[in-house]
């Protein structure tokens, strides 16, 4: 196990380069298993989700070969069916994405129920309705831990209603359906930007996928799917968790490929918490000049920041905003519906001097702004991880962060960014 340790207080200068979208990366991964020739794959991110994906693949007998920096060509012409190792895909949420492909191409598929970080209750029946919809078998064998997703005959295209706009459900149902017999429809599903990356890639192998950026997706089924090239969108989770790390340490960034056409809700939910920046052309630019006071709603009152299905506030950033929080003046309520673990770790802001009152597990009022000091902490999640670091870069003294594999999932060389930004952070193995 490796741990950062972090001497805080410095403001973060210079310009920075984001990742590829994981969230995007990985459904893209799987989606080439759906092709019958080689496809590559462009800015895929250097994280441990990207490396657990590749060693799945190789177990299916799928070729992956290095382009170079961060370019993959995936060849799936040997792909076979075989048993997962179980503790491979616990590891990541994003096996579940196997299912859809392997079950269009190869008729079935046996996996053991996905991993990934520990924020709640993340439920897998809108996969399997949908799949049953398109006429799949899925049975769950609870004494051994295994999905079986089976359609000898093929599939067949269906009017999908999702019960909930789940982004891996609503990419299962998409890549499923591609190699459907038929016209599907899938209403009420996910548009996040992930989602229409991953439809526009499969339109570029020769699927037929129309209303993409909408909840109303229709897909015409096709015999096959060839080969192509794609390129990953930078991630926009990251890029604002850099701006949070500029803005509560005083410092100024520049982050370079931006990709500011995602950011239009962010933006508007970090100015109520009196942070803005600049746009120029893809790139975004953050002053150390931010005015860090909360927007009240009308009449005073304390204003709501609540996570929703995309366009509105993304689940992902939740706990970013609430470290941003920490250091703007005034009083604001966090609400995050959607996963009940999420705010499971306020209480290692609060032991750092954060002022924050967890009022249920979904919901927290941040009081600031609030000195923080240097402390021992350890990562619950990829998200939360990253705020612990930001808490660790704005506060007096030093901080050991424990368990930064969990960041690893879902940042790139994220010591080596923040360094180049004149942070004072180290990655050290637990003794």
């Amino acid at each position: 196990m490796e741990k950062f340790v972090i001497d805080g207080g410095i403001a973060l200068n210079g310009e920075v380069t984001p990742g590829g979208n994981k969230n995007a990366a990985l459904p893209l991964l799987a989606a080439c298993l759906l092709a019958d020739e080689p496809v590559i794959l462009h800015n895929l991110p250097e994280i441990r989700d990207v490396q657990d994906m590749r060693r799945m693949f190789e177990s299916l007998g799928v070729v992956v070969e290095h382009l170079g920096s961060r370019s993959w060509r995936i060849d799936p012409r040997k792909m076979r069916p075989a048993d997962l190792d179980p503790e491979q895909s616990r590891r990541i949420r994003a096996s579940i994405l196997l299912a859809g492909p392997m079950t269009a191409r190869a008729g079935g598929v046996k996996l053991p129920p996905p991993g990934g970080d520990v924020i709640g209750r993340r439920r897998l029946d809108t996969h399997i309705l949908a799949f049953n919809a398109l006429g799949a078998k899925v049975e769950f064998d609870r004494a051994n831990a295994i999905f079986s997703f089976s359609a000898p005959q093929g599939l067949q295209g269906a009017q999908i209603l999702l019960d909930e706009a789940s982004v891996l459900g609503t990419e299962n149902a998409v890549m499923a359906a591609s190699l459907a017999r038929g016209v599907t429809v899938i209403s009420n599903a996910a548009s996040e930007p992930h989602v229409q990356q991953l439809c526009q890639m499969l339109n570029v192998l020769g699927a037929k996928i129309e209303g993409i950026g909408s909840n109303t997706l229709t897909i015409t089924g096709v015999e096959r799917l060839h080969g192509g090239e794609f390129t990953v969108g930078p991630d926009y989770i990251e890029v604002v968790s850099f701006v949070g790390a500029a803005v509560v340490t005083g410092g100024s960034i520049r982050v370079r490929n931006a990709g500011v056409e995602w950011l239009r809700m962010i933006r508007m939910v970090f100015n109520r918490l009196g942070v803005d920046w600049q746009e120029e052309g893809d790139d975004i630019f953050v002053p150390a000049t931010q005015r860090l006071e909360v927007l009240p709603d009308l009449g005073n009152a304390i204003p709501e920041i609540k996570t929703n299905i995309w366009p509105a506030f993304p689940t992902d950033l939740m706990s970013i905003a609430i470290a941003v929080a920490t250091q703007a003046r005034g009083s604001v309520l966090f609400h995050d519906w959607m996963y009940p673990s999420r705010m499971f770790f306020i209480d290692k802001l609060v032991s750092m001097g954060a002022q924050i009152v967890l009022c249920d597990p979904h919901r927290c009022i941040v009081t600031g702004p609030t000195r923080l000091f240097g402390e021992k902490v350890e990562s619950p999640d990829i998200r939360a991880g990253m705020t612990l670091v930001l808490a660790a870069l704005a506060a007096n003294g030093k901080s050991v962060i424990r368990n930064v594999g969990q960041i690893d999932r879902g940042y790139e060389n994220v010591e080596g960014k923040l360094r180049a930004l004149g942070a004072r952070i180290e990655r050290l193995r637990e003794q």
